[in-house]
């Protein structure tokens, strides 16, 4: 995934759960919502998949209203269908119903003219886990700032 067409990023999600497994997935739009994507008017935050009779759901992506639309309104937090291969659903399926794990989104992205979904195969992150992560992060901080300032010869 190239850095520079992500959309929407979903940071939250990397400092709550630990990410196991990515997948690439098409996401099934209505009308003008791709429209208001390309324009960076959707919103990742509490949004999370789920597999549903064979098929993979997201549920609260909020993707706001094109202005110049001339349709009927579409609902902004509808249930949007993800496009996946039938092996790689019966994968997540497995892993999700085995061992507790989550589907949660991490970015939406252009990929050519299409609109794809970074997903992510994670298991949450209990409290104690976060703070052992803020703590490891400010010990390289530290380590970085005390190589800074070293003169080398």
């Amino acid at each position: 995934m190239a850095t520079d067409n992500i959309i929407v990023s979903n940071r939250q999600a990397r400092r709550d759960y630990f990410i196991l497994e990515t997948f690439e997935a098409g996401i099934r739009l209505r009308g003008n919502e791709i429209k208001s994507i390309r324009k960076r008017l959707a919103n990742l935050k509490d949004s999370f998949a789920r597999i549903e009779k064979g098929e993979i759901f997201l549920n609260n992506l909020h993707v706001s209203p094109y202005e110049f639309a001339r349709r009927e309104e579409i609902d902004s937090k509808r249930t949007r269908k993800l496009l996946l291969k039938k092996s790689q659903i019966r994968y997540l399926s497995a892993k999700v119903s085995e061992k507790g794990l989550a589907l949660i989104p991490l970015a939406i992205y252009l990929k050519g003219s299409l609109v794809k979904l970074e997903l992510a195969l994670a298991k949450g992150k209990k409290f104690y886990d976060k703070r052992e992560a803020l703590k490891q992060k400010e010990a390289k901080r530290e380590m970085d700032r005390a190589f800074r300032g070293k003169k080398r010869y």
